[in-house]
């Protein structure tokens, strides 16, 4: 398994959230902030014992709302894409595309259910984490205990978002760290667009 579901997951927590809905001043103030964003990732997921089971890099682009590019570059090439109603994925090891909507690919997950919403705090409960790592911790724990995922934490400094957390119910933590980032900038339509190469397997709804 890539664990694309989490870096999805993880990027709509942070790009579809109306301002309204914003329950904590630092992430208010990095969502009222950024139109844009590009960095560069690193990628850790590690079981319940705190092994370390996959570790990915590579870089991103979202622009505000719904659209983003992420290009995992190591160890393995994978190209995701979503163009504001569609979800690509393409691996190029496997030489196959996977498309579907938007809404039906995240399912249940967070990104789902806060995508668009303005009822945040009816879904999420939020408390301070402290301060770690030189980070400003928010974590926010889901008020249902019938979705896959245990909590999402956000590490904050200077207005930016440097890392996030995901933990599921089975024990495993997914944590990306950015890096290299750039707000704002002005970003070519073309990164948020994807056509299949000639000769891949296409596999979903088109």
């Amino acid at each position: 398994m890539r664990y694309t579901f989490y870096f999805i997951a993880l990027l709509f927590f942070v790009n579809l959230f109306s301002q309204k809905a914003l329950a904590d001043s630092r992430l208010q103030e990095f969502i009222s902030g950024t139109r844009t964003l590009s960095a560069q990732f690193t990628q850790v997921v590690t079981d319940r014992t705190g092994r370390k089971v996959q570790e990915s890099q590579g870089s991103l682009h979202l622009s505000r709302p719904g659209k983003f590019r992420w290009v995992y570059a190591k160890p393995y090439s994978q190209v995701v894409v979503g163009d504001g109603s569609r979800l690509w994925i393409y691996d190029q090891d496997l030489e196959q595309v996977t498309v579907r909507k938007l809404d039906q690919a995240l399912g249940e997950s967070p990104a789902a259910l806060l995508a668009g919403s303005n009822e945040v705090e009816k879904l999420f409960a939020f408390s301070d984490a402290g301060e770690a790592d030189g980070l400003s911790w928010l974590e926010a724990t889901p008020r249902s205990k019938e979705g896959s995922f245990d909590r999402v934490r956000m590490g904050f400094r200077g207005g930016d978002i440097l890392a996030m957390e995901v933990r599921d119910n089975f024990g495993q933590v997914t944590q990306l760290r950015f890096t290299g980032i750039r707000r704002n900038l002005r970003l070519s339509a073309d990164l948020f667009r994807f056509t299949p190469p000639r000769g891949v397997d296409v596999i979903g709804d088109r």
